[in-house]
């Protein structure tokens, strides 16, 4: 890498914890932030999988650890901010998809979802914010949906939480930006994850999805390695409070 491009991209020095760390999207970014150079801690529930996951990191030679907690519950979300140390890049991935008609969805349904997609990021950002906000620089990605921007196939509140996710990085980039703390959304579009396989098992539906898309395919977990590390370092130092759609094309068509 020259000089130049390791200005830009390198991530040599930094570490981050990336929530729901252990597959999908969330550990596609796990594994490119920490070849780009950073220290990754990765945060999911299955201790199984979690070791998977860091097994897989250290083979691409990522220094990497791993964290096992329920952040739908507060305590676990403390119980993370007080084991991880200190972070420059926090990516908040993990997330539920109850995905029943509006009128089916149950309270547990809402608070699930709510405390899972929405306050564990908050609650995340506000311990590691200031921390970054003191040192001068930080970065936080959060995740977000097509349904941060738009509604379709049962949103509920699901729909809700991830709305709320494009909120919530508009206030964190408010309230630290100048202190040297970028904050975005990055929009997926249909990925072929664990988390959506239940839509996948809907005959058909991977098919018409992937017509949706721009690019004629539906995402893939790898698709999302470059915005990750473009967000998480200093190329994006101007780049604050937005949503970064890495959709294929899927809103706009």
């Amino acid at each position: 890498m020259s000089d130049y491009l390791r200005h830009l991209f390198s991530l040599d020095g930094r570490r981050a914890l990336v929530t729901g760390g252990s597959s999908g999207i969330g550990y596609a970014m796990a594994e490119a932030l920490g070849r780009a150079g950073a220290e990754v801690v990765i945060v999911a529930r299955r201790e199984v999988e979690l070791d998977k996951a860091v097994r897989r990191l250290e083979e691409h030679g990522v220094r990497a650890s791993r964290i096992s907690a329920d952040l739908g519950e507060r305590e676990a979300v403390r119980q993370v901010c007080a084991a991880a140390g200190e972070i420059d890049i926090l990516v908040n991935d993990a997330a539920n998809n109850i995905r029943k008609p509006m009128g089916e969805l149950t309270e547990d349904d809402y608070e699930q979802t709510v405390a899972l997609n929405l306050t564990a990021p908050y609650l995340l950002g506000q311990h590691f914010g200031p921390r970054m906000a003191e040192r001068g620089w930080g970065r936080i990605i959060n995740v977000g949906s097509q349904q941060t921007v738009s509604a379709f196939g049962d949103s509920g509140v699901y729909g809700v939480s991830k709305a709320g996710v494009a909120g919530l990085t508009r206030s964190q980039a408010e309230a630290w930006s100048r202190h040297g703390v970028c904050v975005n959304t990055i929009i997926p579009g249909f990925v072929l994850t664990p988390l959506t396989e239940p839509a996948q098992a809907v005959p058909g539906r991977v098919e018409t999805l992937a017509a949706r898309h721009m690019v004629g395919r539906n995402g893939l977990p790898g698709d999302f390695a470059g915005a990750a590390v473009f967000l998480a370092g200093d190329a994006s130092a101007f780049v604050t409070g937005q949503m970064l759609f890495v959709d294929g094309g899927f809103f706009v068509h």
